[in-house]
């Protein structure tokens, strides 16, 4: 009978032990590198979608002319986010040319108003009114009415918020929106 030398199997079979390990560790480096990406991921979705999200419903919409002669605009904002927003505040501000977003500060607005806490799907109405006379001068062409309205509230303890800069057109007694911008959304910020 033929001996067999069983030290050549032991030797391939610690090899292929030893390659097999490398292999394992290898895999589970992989496996651990994308579980924090995912971790990642998970977190940044949970943050965009577990929020508040103030917006507008729609345009700005004139309703009447008031006894005092003042046209009132109506403006609905709605919490598109799947939790409440508390404290939610409109600033509003007024000027007879382009407005920067920059010049909108809780101190340079014309008008600030707190409308409370907004649930989610709630939608609220802010008012604003602009005199006939401007309106008048408008329609002549002789100045442009531009507005800026901001709406702030707090979102996972910083504070949040979502602006536009609108032009009045004197043809359709609308507002077109010229800028629109997202404030103090910690996703935004971490990209």
């Amino acid at each position: 009978m033929p001996s067999f030398d069983y030290n050549i199997l032991e030797t391939l079979g610690s090899l292929a032990t030893a390659i097999a390990s490398v292999i394992l560790v290898f895999l589970l480096w992989r496996t651990v590198k994308q579980m924090d990406y995912t971790v990642k991921l998970s977190k940044i979705q949970t943050e965009h979608r577990f929020r508040p999200w103030i917006g507008p419903e729609g345009s700005i919409k004139h309703l009447n002319t008031t006894k005092e002669g003042a046209h009132q605009f109506d403006v609905v904002i709605k919490n598109f986010g799947e939790l409440p927003a508390s404290n939610v505040t409109a600033f509003y501000k007024l000027k007879n040319e382009m407005i920067d977003k920059s010049e909108i500060t809780k101190t340079s607005v014309d008008n600030k108003f707190n409308l409370g806490p907004l649930l989610p799907n709630m939608e609220k109405h802010y008012w604003f009114y602009i005199d006939s006379d401007l309106i008048k001068k408008a329609v002549n062409e002789e100045t442009q009415i531009f507005i800026a309205l901001f709406f702030g509230y707090e979102a996972m303890g910083k504070q949040s918020g979502y602006g536009m800069i609108s032009q009045y057109d004197s043809k359709t007694n609308t507002f077109v929106h010229k800028d629109m911008w997202v404030e103090g959304d910690p996703v935004f910020q971490e990209i």
